[in-house]
């Protein structure tokens, strides 16, 4: 009896987990479907299931009418520059604030729940005064620059709570064998912490390549435009061919999707992640 209500239950979640997967497969099947349709087609009146005469040139036409591939480019620029600084500030700065004391350390936490609180238009004119006096306006470091804020402060408070799961015995040990703050940080604390790493990593990869506003803003010449402004000029010179603009959207969408399909066996079958609040 038992082992046949365990047979149950293994299905009823297996079932379950197939449907909540179709949920989230089929919008991007659709977007597929819809993106190699005749060029210039209006969207379907009703739900196309498939496509008789798949037109793919139509990935190829999002590079030729706007210079995709340059946009490309600069997006892969700025997300190897700032995923790796974001992850390095807000794993030290998780770090320390773990290792200070409850006190001060429940101040600080507080700050940072606070500061998310915080619209991003609030701080879009002191950054672009900041940019300026660094002379770093109208270049890709403009996009960069807030990685080495840690970019959120949602990214030092995972960090934080993570730290905060390992023993305090396993540090204490460190500093007993002679490790210092780094040592520690890099030799304890940091292995310990790969789930968070890797879902960090992944939010920080979606941060920066899908930022619209940041190009908006702070960049002006057209050869350092990322592909988010590449997709809206897509969008401009021809709003009505969906195909088109579909294919585009695929192509911003891909990396995204590749980057967590590489990293999701690292942090989903991690039970320490899935525990991260339960010390909070």
């Amino acid at each position: 009896m038992r082992k046949r209500l365990r047979l149950i239950g293994g299905g009823l979640r297996l079932t379950t987990g197939l449907l909540v997967s179709i949920v989230f497969i089929l919008p991007l099947y659709w977007a597929v479907i819809a993106s190699v349709r005749e060029a210039g087609a209006p969207p379907p009146a009703t739900i196309a299931w498939w496509e008789p005469d798949p037109h793919w040139e139509n990935f190829a036409a999002v590079f030729e009418i706007v210079p995709m591939a340059k946009y490309m480019g600069n997006s892969l620029l700025v997300v190897a520059g700032a995923v790796p600084i974001t992850l390095l500030v807000s794993s030290l700065a998780g770090f320390a604030v773990s290792q200070i004391a409850q006190q001060t350390r429940d101040w600080v936490i507080n700050l940072s729940v606070a500061m998310l609180l915080i619209p991003s238009a609030a701080v879009w004119l002191f950054r672009f005064q900041l940019l300026v006096w660094l002379g770093l306006l109208d270049s890709l470091w403009a996009l960069i620059v807030p990685a080495f804020a840690a970019s959120s402060p949602l990214f030092v408070l995972l960090f934080n709570w993570n730290y905060r799961r390992i023993p305090a015995e396993t540090f204490d040990a460190a500093r007993l064998d002679g490790a210092g703050a780094w040592t520690t940080w890099w030799r304890v604390a940091l292995p310990l912490s790969r789930p968070t790493l890797i879902g960090v990593t992944v939010l920080a990869f979606v941060l920066y390549w899908s930022d619209f506003i940041s190009p908006v803003l702070y960049i002006y010449n057209p050869d350092w435009y990322t592909m988010p402004i590449g997709l809206q000029l897509l969008n401009q010179v021809g709003s009505t061919n969906w195909p088109v603009l579909m294919a585009g959207s695929l192509i911003m969408t891909a990396p995204v999707l590749v980057l967590f399909l590489l990293l999701q066996r690292f942090f989903l079958h991690d039970l320490s992640l899935a525990g991260l609040f339960d010390r909070n």
